[in-house]
């Protein structure tokens, strides 16, 4: 089969440079560029030895005429710089988003959740937000694919079919995530530069924090009510990695076994997402440097409540991977093309 050309945009942020290794490892794709704003000259291995002695471009500045000798543009950029090449794409271009440029349905969300205009507001419409366990859409009627934050990928993957099939309620539900430090980008050491980031445990965006707006859309999309919700996000003193705590209520007649069953049923045909047994203790470590999706439910010492736990890596499932995973259902490539 003919490879789909591509171009990376922010190939040597954490994520970018994920996203790399596993697209070097898809049989059906070519890298034709790789773009960066700060990084122009210098090659990948100069961020990570794994690209030592791989054949890969330099890294160049974006230019729009290189769009005329690809088929996929991956941005995994700062907010607000994936908007401004999107209004470049040509006929034959998709993009796909790993930052939060597109993952809102409106540009006046945009601006109250992100502080910023959006750029390219046209664009909104021709864009989808694809959670791939979730989205059953035709991603091929969008011109942009939007991927989902870390954080709501933990959140929505365990939480929809159970909202959904009415087992838990959509009330007073406490979400509590904590992230490697890597979640917050490179920038992060600049931020930490006073404090200690390799031994601490931070709490940050309680009730502003941008994730709030896509998880909110997203359960309202397909539960069609609005739930409610508390989620606090926390940056813990390891690399890579996400556990998130969700404590709800249950359902008159529900049970933890009867969770457990649900979200087996509902994700049977998923490859990545696997339900433990009752009560497992789950750890990031056996995530880690997967695209897996870990998902435990437990019981609670009070009887009417119970705590679902997810855990995943928050620079594969949470960023590369799922661009991997839209990038192959676009082309109906097989669920696992370009995961070791």
């Amino acid at each position: 089969m003919k490879k789909i050309k591509v171009l990376i945009a922010g190939a040597n942020g954490y994520i970018g440079l994920e996203l790399c290794k596993l697209l070097l490892n898809h049989k059906y794709v070519e890298i034709l560029y790789i773009c960066g704003n700060t990084s122009v000259g210098k090659e990948l291995f100069f961020y990570d030895n794994f690209f030592k002695g791989k054949n890969l471009p330099k890294i160049k500045k974006f230019n729009k005429i290189f769009l005329n000798k690809v088929d996929i543009v991956f941005t995994a950029l700062p907010n607000g710089d994936a908007q401004k090449i999107s209004k470049f794409l040509n006929q034959k271009n998709k993009l796909i988003d790993l930052s939060g440029d597109f993952r809102l349905q409106s540009a006046s969300n945009y601006l109250r959740w992100y502080k910023r205009k959006h750029l390219a507001k046209k664009n909104i419409n021709k864009s989808i937000y694809s959670l791939p366990e979730i989205n059953m859409k035709n991603l091929k009627k969008y011109k942009i694919i939007s991927c989902p934050g870390c954080y709501p990928t933990s959140i929505l993957i365990p939480l929809i079919p159970l909202l959904k099939n009415k087992l838990i309620r959509s009330k007073n539900i406490t979400i509590d995530s904590k992230s490697g430090y890597s979640g917050a980008g490179r920038k992060i050491h600049i931020k930490f530069k006073n404090k200690n980031l390799y031994e601490s445990l931070s709490v940050y965006g309680v009730s502003n924090h941008k994730h709030n707006s896509e998880i909110q859309q997203e359960l309202f999309k397909y539960i069609n009510k609005k739930v409610n919700y508390n989620f606090t996000p926390h940056l813990i003193p390891m690399f890579r990695g996400i556990m998130t705590s969700m404590y709800t209520e249950l359902n008159y007649g529900s049970s933890p076994s009867k969770l457990i069953s649900c979200l087996k049923k509902f994700y049977k045909n998923s490859y990545f997402v696997k339900i433990m047994k009752k009560n497992v203790l789950l750890s990031t470590n056996s995530v880690i440097n997967t695209n897996n999706c870990n998902i435990s439910v437990c019981e609670l010492k009070d009887k009417n409540k119970v705590l679902i736990v997810s855990v995943i890596d928050n620079l594969i499932k949470g960023g590369s991977g799922q661009a991997i995973q839209n990038f192959n259902k676009l082309y109906n490539f097989k669920a696992k093309e370009g995961f070791k």
